[in-house]
């Protein structure tokens, strides 16, 4: 594969739809295309993309899904409850030349059950429903051997206890600005950003 640079990455994923229809509830807000492109490139350079098994959960329109599988994953395994997501990310991963690589599936994570290599989300940050991201948690860490997850950085203390508790350690943090548009009533300003953190998490098996 001709080295790719994250910039052009960047540029490429930026293309990738955002959900048409989102919902307050579920806290579908996209990962913009700068932070998910850092984030990919962060498990490539760690050795957790390329000729791995990847999991997606809460996939929405498929930027991390579709992203694993142009850096030569060797499968991606997309998973979100919400169907008009998936057909957005199936159309987009046909754009991509990548649909053979990925798997999708519309159920709720909880469901999910495949052994993955690498897990890779963003899931809600809980801002709706307190502690929305801990299924999502859970699963990645039934499922996965090494975890990538974006969170609302103001529940680091609680994120890591959680980890720690269930036997697991972070390796990688990293912290951003996640800009959000006006997409909910609301919202009283057009975006607004807010400080997320990246956790890369080893899962320790007994």
């Amino acid at each position: 594969m001709k080295e790719i640079k994250k910039k052009d990455l960047e540029i490429e994923l930026e293309k990738i739809p955002s959900h048409p229809d989102p919902s307050r509830e579920l806290e579908q807000y996209s990962t913009p295309a700068s932070i998910a492109a850092d984030i990919l490139f962060t498990a490539l350079a760690n050795g957790h993309i390329t000729e791995k098994v990847i999991a997606d959960l809460g996939c929405g329109t498929g930027i991390f899904a579709i992203g694993s599988a142009f850096l030569k994953a060797e499968k991606v395994k997309a998973v979100d409850v919400d169907e008009k997501a998936i057909e957005v990310a199936r159309e987009e991963a046909r754009i991509w030349s990548v649909s053979e690589t990925i798997e999708f599936e519309a159920k709720d994570v909880k469901e999910f059950h495949s052994e993955v290599q690498t897990v890779i989300m963003n899931p809600p940050f809980g801002s709706q429903k307190k502690g929305a991201d801990i299924p999502f948690l859970e699963t990645a860490f039934d499922v996965g051997e090494i975890v990538y997850s974006l969170h609302n950085a103001k529940t680091i203390d609680f994120l890591e206890r959680f980890i720690n508790k269930n036997g697991h350690s972070i390796f990688w943090e990293k912290r951003y600005m996640f800009e959000i548009h006006n997409l909910f009533k609301h919202h009283e300003k057009e975006k607004e950003d807010f400080e997320v953190i990246l956790l890369g998490i080893n899962i320790e098996r007994e």
